[in-house]
């Protein structure tokens, strides 16, 4: 079973909130998932402030036993990871 991490879309229009989690890569983008890794919230606050919380440890095991992040997984990762 190949693992991705990538993001599951949540809010409303124009209003996007997004989940990190490591899923199935044959399933679809908001459906059945293995565990909740983290949340993005790209809409910023009134401070300028993008929210991002992750759990390091689950992500680096996921990591580790070979689950391959999404495009914009690895760029989250990369800038504030």
């Amino acid at each position: 079973m190949p693992v991705r991490l990538r993001l599951q879309r949540f809010g409303r229009t124009h209003r996007p909130f997004y989940r990190m989690v490591a899923a199935d890569s044959r399933a679809p983008r908001d459906g059945k998932f293995l565990e909740i890794v983290g949340t993005y919230n790209p809409i910023a606050t009134k401070d300028g402030i993008k929210e991002i919380r992750l759990k390091t440890d689950r992500l680096r095991y996921w990591l580790s036993v070979g689950a391959q992040p999404s495009d914009r997984v690895s760029w989250i990762l990369g800038k504030f990871g």
